[in-house]
C-alpha cells in the first residue's frame, strides 16, 4: 500500500477528516473521526508507517504473529499499534485502519454516531 492509497483509504470514511495539527512536527498527519484520531501517520516517511487504534486483546495477539507491527510508540500501548505498512498485505492494512475507525466511531456520542451511519 503506498502513502496515498492510504491516504484516499483512511478519508474515505464517513466523517473522516485529515489534519496537521502540530506545529513542531509538520509531517505528521493526523486522520480523525468526530474529532477523535483513528489513524496517524508521516506519509513521507520510508518505509511507511501508521499508528492505529486496537482492542487491547488483537493488539497483543498481532504483535506477537507480526514483527510488522510493534506497540505505538508514545500512547497507550494496550490500544495502539504502530504498523511497517509495506511488510503486509494490503487487504489487512485496510482491515485495520477500518477496525480502528470502527473503535473510535464507538466510542463517540450516539447522536454523533447515527449521523456517521446516514449514507
Amino acid at each position: 500500500m503506498t502513502a496515498a492509497a492510504l491516504r484516499s483509504y483512511c478519508l474515505g470514511f464517513n466523517g473522516a477528516s485529515e489534519e496537521v495539527p502540530f506545529p513542531r512536527n509538520p509531517e505528521l498527519t493526523v486522520f480523525k473521526v468526530g474529532g477523535r484520531t483513528f489513524a496517524f501517520c508521516s506519509l513521507e516517511e520510508r518505509p511507511l508507517k501508521t499508528t492505529l487504534k486496537c482492542d487491547p486483546d488483537d493488539a497483543v495477539r498481532l504483535r506477537e504473529t507480526h514483527p510488522e507491527i510493534v506497540p505505538g510508540w508514545h500512547l497507550n500501548k494496550r490500544h495502539w499499534n504502530t504498523v511497517t505498512v509495506g511488510g503486509l498485505p494490503a487487504r489487512m492494512v485496510r482491515e485495520m485502519i477500518e477496525d480502528s475507525y470502527d473503535l473510535v466511531v464507538a466510542g463517540l456520542p450516539k447522536a454523533l454516531r447515527l449521523r456517521l451511519d446516514r449514507p
